[in-house]
């Protein structure tokens, strides 16, 4: 998959969301590249593993170009040795609303506590449905950004 994504994110509230999700997946994911809005990620998502290049954020972070290739496991574990930094653990959930659905990363380690759902867009002025859970939005606040959270995580926000 390539093309252009838009996404809005959004801070999650108490955990209705656990409930509401027809389906969920542990991923692990590190970074081989994260600088200037460029990244190059690798992903586990349960049984499948994803290589993904995004590239820079436009329009307050609603955009940015990204290419996403399936490949191997024993791919995918020959590059996690060329991630730095660690690794972000989360579960996430997918929770149908209206047309949409939201993905809703519940995140461990470091960045235990945090909570974030994104749902993915097709037109930034697409009208979508919130779910109840669904808090502030804190789409292109940087701070939130996976690759960020591996390089200052959640738990130092609190210090």
């Amino acid at each position: 998959m390539s093309g252009m994504e838009i996404e809005r994110k959004f801070l999650v509230r108490g955990s209705e969301y656990k409930s509401r999700a027809h389906k969920s997946f542990r991923i692990c994911q590190g970074y081989i590249c994260s600088e200037k809005g460029r990244t190059v990620r690798v992903r586990i998502r349960d049984n499948q593993a994803f290589l993904t290049i995004k590239g820079p954020s436009y329009d307050g972070g609603l955009g940015r170009y990204e290419f996403e290739k399936e490949i191997s496991m024993d791919e995918a574990k020959e590059l996690f040795k060329l991630c730095a930094g660690g690794f972000i653990d989360k579960t996430r959930y997918l929770v149908a609303s209206g047309q949409h659905t939201f993905e809703v990363d519940e995140f461990y380690g470091d960045n235990e506590g945090l909570v974030i759902a994104e749902v993915e867009l097709s037109a930034q002025d697409e009208p979508y449905e919130k779910p109840d859970f669904i808090g502030d939005e804190v789409t292109g606040d940087r701070r939130y950004y996976n690759a960020h959270l591996l390089k200052n995580p959640y738990r130092m926000w609190k210090e």
